[in-house]
């Protein structure tokens, strides 16, 4: 097993088991994805398998400028164009479902609290329509309904995502957002059947899954934990027992795959594994030998890169060539580019040898 050899996601045939990894970019038209993406996705789709950016199921679930939607016609039109080049183009690519709850502000919500498991703010700042930053606000603690609304935007996403023509969808139960706010134990201080014991501050995921998967075949549906490390506050008291507990939740429904952010301090691939035999992703500052090295340990089985990726939309030939002893450098990534803006450090970024990009560009009216 290597990076360059193949692997089979449910109906999917993976050339290699290199992910590109979810990257939020800020640079679309509103929360419409702007004409440049059908480009930036299908120079990638060398990949294994493409993960979309995070893109909002609702309207209340947007915390960012810019950022793409998965709720309206606009936006499903707009991720047809996605897709369908990045298919052409012999790639694959799951949109990732995305509810940021407490990490946003009324300035997203027409003066109306962001939504949370509890009254908590998030810890940090919240970035503003305009780019400015403030301190995170108190949210509003979800009622029971509200609860049953935000389960059922996942599910809506789910179909939209469908509509759009993608291979699958990620919940994203990571990095602080709604998912892991409620699974987390410093997020979640409710009482009722959503809060105290893992059991219930897993049932809000658990409830997302079912509605996603009234849409899609499990094998095609994955989920992202980064296991309450501390991201905008979100932290746990027992992740290798709430965790644990969600991947076996996950191996029940037998969901495609389990996309793991690695955790500081414990081997959180082993305690998922212990509880999941389906796909296993490793996502976490890998390089190329340390990604060989996980698979042929058996720590996982895809693994997955962003910023070398948003580099080089052709990182699985770069690879090749260094495996082979060839001098094939990584492009650096530019930091400067990474949010917001136009073409320079999304579809620019030249191929090995240097011979220009993997498809023609050209700056949008709305970037």
């Amino acid at each position: 097993m290597s990076l360059l050899s193949a692997h089979t996601l449910g109906p999917l045939h993976l050339p290699n088991r290199l992910v590109y990894a979810p990257m939020t970019r800020s640079r679309h038209a509103g929360t419409v994805p702007n004409r440049l993406a059908p480009t930036y996705y299908a120079q990638r789709a060398s990949a294994g398998l493409i993960v979309t950016e995070a893109t909002q199921v609702a309207p209340r679930g947007q915390g960012y400028p810019l950022t793409p939607g998965i709720h309206s016609d606009a936006q499903v039109e707009a991720w047809r164009a996605v897709t369908d080049l990045v298919h052409a183009t012999g790639g694959r690519i799951f949109l990732q479902l995305w509810h940021v709850g407490r990490v946003s502000h009324p300035a997203y919500h027409d003066g109306a609290p962001p939504l949370a498991p509890s009254a908590i703010a998030a810890e940090g700042e919240v970035m503003l329509p305009d780019f400015s930053m403030e301190d995170f606000p108190t949210p509003k603690a979800m009622t029971t309904d509200e609860i049953a609304d935000a389960v059922r935007q996942f599910g809506h996403g789910a179909r939209r995502a469908h509509e759009a023509g993608f291979d699958g969808v990620e919940i994203h139960g990571a990095n602080g957002y709604l998912v892991e706010q409620f699974l987390s134990s410093s997020s979640n201080q409710r009482s009722d059947a959503y809060g105290g014991s893992a059991e219930n501050r897993v049932r809000f995921l658990t409830e997302v899954t079912k509605a996603v998967l009234e849409t899609w075949d499990p094998a095609r549906v994955g989920v992202r934990f980064s296991f309450g490390q501390g991201r905008l506050g979100t932290t746990d008291d027992n992740p290798a027992e709430t965790f644990g507990l969600a991947a076996r939740k996950m191996q029940e429904v037998g969901l495609g795959y389990v996309h793991a952010v690695r955790a500081d301090g414990a081997d959180m691939l082993r305690v998922v594994r212990e509880h999941y035999d389906g796909t296993l992703i490793a996502n976490g500052g890998y390089d190329r030998e340390e990604g060989e090295q996980a698979l042929a340990d058996g720590r996982a089985d895809l693994i997955c890169y962003g910023r070398p990726y948003l580099a080089n939309p052709d990182l699985p030939l770069r690879f090749a060539a260094q495996a082979a002893g060839l001098d094939a450098p990584l492009n650096e990534p530019n930091s400067d580019t990474f949010y917001g803006g136009g073409a320079e450090g999304y579809t620019d970024y030249p191929l090995w040898p240097a011979t220009g990009v993997a498809l023609a560009h050209e700056e949008p009216a709305d970037a």
